[in-house]
């Protein structure tokens, strides 16, 4: 792909919409991979790059909840290490996905995640799950959610948190707050090994980075001034319009235009 300062520019402007959104309700994700998809990025170039701002939102999130004591680390550890390693080992599978398949599945999978959004509810989903034990969580769940975001990775946090309140029964809030540091280690792993394969495009990730904090920063002057349902209908809508323009540019679907 060519860099130019128009790109860039485009690309600064997404970020901060989409760190503005992803503070509101999530979901940044979902705008972030297709727009690095449809600026000529690989698929699996996107993947790597969206990591890196990734780890800017959730390490801040998780610094200001360890900083307040929303969180204990020591509590959490096998957890953090479960996801990390589960996550280095997604990145690792998507490595040996051929390309050319990677160009239909990632945005499949992001038509997947972006109807679960709609659905997602945690609140409602305490008693729908069945209670697991805690190594079963620990050794089995939660690195499994792990695996996920090393190879994909929008919704991991919403993964996270459903799981803790379906299979543990924890409280929604205590289940968000634990979200933030296992979906920063996810984030952090997964950097890493794309950084190793080559798959991180700095110029665009570092200033992508730079509006992702400035739409974090907007976004929590508009916390509950916006509705968060109608802004994840909002989300859903542009991503699945990218999502099909990419489809089209890659050949995968035609229409009539």
């Amino acid at each position: 792909m060519e860099i130019s300062f128009e790109l860039i520019g485009l690309l600064f402007a997404v970020a901060v919409l989409a760190g503005t959104i992803d503070t509101l309700a999530g979901g940044g994700g979902l705008i972030t991979i297709p727009a690095l998809m449809l600026s000529g990025m690989s698929p699996i170039n996107a993947l790597g790059t969206n990591k890196l701002q990734g780890c800017l939102g959730t390490g801040t999130a998780t610094a200001l909840l360890l900083r307040k004591s929303k969180i204990r680390l020591r509590h959490i550890r096998p957890l953090v290490i479960g996801a990390f390693l589960g996550s280095a080992l997604g990145t690792v599978a998507v490595h040996f996905v051929n390309q050319q398949y990677l160009t239909l599945a990632v945005p499949l999978v992001l038509t997947f995640i972006a109807v679960y959004f709609i659905l997602y509810k945690p609140g409602k989903a305490a008693n729908l799950g069945t209670k697991v034990s805690g190594k079963t969580f620990t050794y089995a769940v939660i690195p499994g959610i792990g695996f996920y975001d090393g190879m994909f990775g929008p919704g991991t946090g919403s993964f996270f948190t459903l799981a803790n309140v379906m299979l543990r029964r924890a409280k929604l809030i205590a289940a968000t707050a634990t979200a933030k540091p296992l979906n920063f280690a996810t984030n952090f792993s997964s950097l890493i090994v794309f950084t190793l394969y080559g798959n991180v495009v700095w110029q665009v990730g570092l200033v992508m980075m730079v509006g992702q904090f400035i739409g974090a920063w907007t976004g929590v002057h508009f916390l509950y001034k916006i509705d968060p349902n109608k802004l994840r209908l909002l989300v859903v809508t542009v991503c699945l319009v990218m999502l099909g323009k990419y489809l089209h540019s890659t050949g995968w679907i035609t229409f009539a235009l």
